[in-house]
């Protein structure tokens, strides 16, 4: 953008004194100097097609395990070729946000059917799409609660990190307190601590179910624990689960929460994700993002517009209650297509089969000393204790071609889904026995 929005040197030096960095490499700092690149180390002049060859030999250094164990926030599902045979449609691939209803009522109505599905997956009232990932999501939701007479959060510990980290970067940048409660013995959500916690300045409460150990927590009772203190209870959930256990609108969540990259999008090295977010009827007016409504036109036909605009780039920036400006909608998209290929008993099977294989894997893996961690239910994920040092054996399973679980400094957390039968487990014991 520097030669549509010039700086010079004298407007950046203010810019970089504000933010609080020497230079433009601070604004840099937390990316690890390791995987930092300053330049691409290819000669001056050299034409196209060598330069591809390069490029596309550097790619080739990039490993893709065809078998994984790991999850924590991103999950290795099977696609449905439909997905991206629909979200490939350059209509689609090339449409950016539909500010002009008359003209983009297609995507306008991809956006409401997949708000529609959100909603039934949830048991929830509305939904909105355009929020960046799950994390996102989390801290949305907590501020969306917050009032002035209540202006405090609550967040149990079990949650994943990179959620809590991003809740307390938001409560951070409004003057939020924000209590994290530090997970019980058993990798569960300390209730008594939630509740101790709680006083008449708590608007709201960040519970994960299942937790990032992958416990299926006692959501019922949380959500007593919170509305009894006078404070909402913001859920956050791994969509596939809901195929096979209770929905944030059965536990009586206000609002739930959760990453959609399972539904339909790839890991793709990190992203871009999608953002679920719903609510119950009460709070929908101050749900964040986009949200597309159903009206009729002139002469009666149905219609889809944008509304109950939240966000800065629509109303005035005071009265803003968030500044999500990118669209996610492809993203979006693609979980909506999952959805409708799968439907209802789709998504239980690949709930069931995602239980049956974590369970499978358990019970193989404590053959070999990885006790479990926590006698809690579990859906796919759940935490050991590991017989050696586990970076040791995650480097050991790399060379073999297999991604290990998660390296905690409990032991480790392992993953399986649909993907992750029986004959991949099988070969990861053998080659677990090797190591």
């Amino acid at each position: 953008m520097g030669s549509y929005i010039p700086a010079d040197t004298r407007e950046t030096d203010a810019m970089l004194d504000t933010v609080g960095v020497a230079s433009l490499d601070g604004l840099y700092r937390q990316v690890p100097p390791e995987v930092r690149l300053d330049h691409l180390d290819i000669a001056p002049g050299v034409g196209e097609m060598e330069a591809l060859a390069h490029m596309e030999a550097l790619a080739e250094k990039n490993v893709r395990f065809t078998s994984i164990f790991r999850g924590a926030g991103a999950y290795r599902h099977y696609i449905p070729a439909i997905v991206r045979t629909v979200t490939s449609k350059e209509e689609f691939l090339t449409a950016y946000t539909p500010y002009q209803a008359e003209i983009s009522q297609g995507v306008l109505q991809s956006i409401f059917e997949y708000q529609t599905q959100v909603c039934e997956l949830t048991g929830m009232d509305a939904s909105n799409a355009s929020v960046y990932d799950g994390a996102t999501a989390a801290a949305e939701g907590l501020l969306m609660c917050l009032d002035r007479r209540r202006g405090a959060v609550v967040v149990s510990g079990t949650a994943h990190p990179q959620v809590i980290e991003t809740i307390r970067t938001y409560c951070t940048s409004r003057g939020v307190p924000c209590t994290v409660v530090a997970a019980a013995a058993d990798l569960s959500t300390d209730a008594a601590g939630i509740a101790a916690a709680l006083d008449e300045t708590v608007a709201a409460v960040y519970v994960q179910s299942p937790n990032y150990y992958g416990v299926i927590e006692d959501v019922d009772a949380l959500v007593e624990t919170a509305h009894g203190a006078g404070a909402r209870l913001v859920q956050g959930f791994n969509p596939i689960s809901l195929g096979l256990i209770k929905t944030p609108g059965e536990y009586g969540a206000d609002i739930a929460v959760g990453e959609g990259q399972c539904l339909g999008l790839p890991l793709g090295f990190g992203g871009p994700y999608l953002g679920i977010m719903c609510t119950s009827k009460d709070m929908m007016r101050k749900l964040p993002g986009r949200i597309v409504g159903e009206t009729a036109d002139a002469d009666g036909r149905r219609a889809f517009v944008l509304t109950l605009q939240a966000r800065e780039q629509h109303i005035r920036r005071e009265k803003a209650s968030s500044n999500i400006c990118s669209n996610e909608a492809l993203c979006a998209m693609a979980a909506s297509v999952y959805l409708a290929a799968l439907g209802d008993t789709g998504l239980a099977r690949v709930a069931e089969l995602a239980y049956a294989h974590a369970h499978y894997l358990a019970d193989r893996l404590s053959e070999l000393g990885f006790e479990p961690l926590s006698d809690k239910p579990f859906f796919n994920e759940f935490a050991t204790s590991c017989p050696k040092d586990a970076e040791t054996i995650e480097k050991a399973l790399a060379e073999r071609g297999i991604l290990s679980g998660l390296p905690l400094p409990e032991g480790m957390l392992w993953c399986a889904t649909e993907l992750t039968d029986k004959v991949r487990i099988d070969a990861l014991i053998d080659a677990l026995k090797e190591v």
